[in-house]
């Protein structure tokens, strides 16, 4: 492998963001390992050139599975997640445990066996695709939300834990990207188009989220102005809810 060319781990990579992000890694040359649960999305991948694995990391059995196929990695970008929209009183027993699962256990399940490898490395970075929505709760995302409050909360003390490693840790913190996880998230019609502006493209949420391996940085805030957004509503939540009142109540 060339110096710049490095050994990186995909979750989430048959749709959406993760999608964009193997095949933008593929394309600059990377060694890429890939794994979803969609085997056709696989197969174009493979041909494309990543090395793929077919797996649905629910289950700890799956994730030692995948794990074990894998060679000694520089980077891991953790990008499997779900979402289901509605009031919590209104949401199945079984959208908030799978979004508690894939979007919470499973990434800090697979943090910890990379990170144990990348410490006794010395070098390594972790990248978590988490939301803004783990900045700023709206209504009817409270369970999504949560799930990446934890990101947060994870990434933060993780990033401490490893730095005397060498290893980096990086949150990437989209706002709504024009994905069919918005489709599948939302069964109310005209959201995405309530979004406006707002709506990021998956390929420039993947090119973000790529510039940070050459770069390592503590998060990504996209669009740029929820970053802004999001420290104000730490320092005055009240005020950003009330004047937020037009865009929360859009869901």
């Amino acid at each position: 492998m060339e110096l710049n060319k490095k050994t990186i781990f995909v979750t989430g990579a048959t749709s959406g963001v993760g999608l964009k992000i193997t095949e933008l890694l593929v394309a600059e040359g990377h060694q890429v390992y890939a794994t979803g649960r969609n085997g056709v999305a696989l197969k174009t991948l493979e041909r494309l050139g990543a090395n793929v694995i077919q797996a649905d990391l629910t289950s700890l059995d799956a994730i030692d599975q995948v794990c074990a196929q894998l060679p000694d990695l520089d980077v891991a970008i953790l990008s499997a997640g779900v979402g289901k929209f509605g009031i919590a009183p209104e949401l199945s027993d079984e959208a908030i445990a799978q979004m508690v699962d894939l979007n919470v256990t499973v990434p800090m399940y697979l943090a910890k066996r990379f990170a144990a490898q990348m410490m006794e490395r010395g070098h390594g970075q972790l990248i978590f695709i988490g939301s803004q929505a783990g900045k700023v709760a709206t209504p009817k995302a409270s369970v999504y939300a949560a799930t990446k409050h934890a990101i947060v909360g994870f990434t933060n003390g993780l990033r401490m834990e490893l730095a005397p490693y060498n290893v980096k840790v990086t949150a990437i913190h989209p706002g709504p990207i024009d994905t069919p996880f918005l489709d599948k998230a939302n069964d109310e019609s005209g959201y995405r188009e309530s979004l406006g502006r707002f709506l990021l493209t998956p390929e420039h949420v993947a090119q973000e989220t790529v510039k940070t391996i050459a770069r390592p940085v503590r998060e990504v805030n996209l669009p740029r102005i929820m970053g802004l957004t999001s420290k104000l509503y730490a320092i005055a939540p009240a005020m950003i809810e009330f004047l937020g009142k037009p865009l929360f109540n859009k869901k």
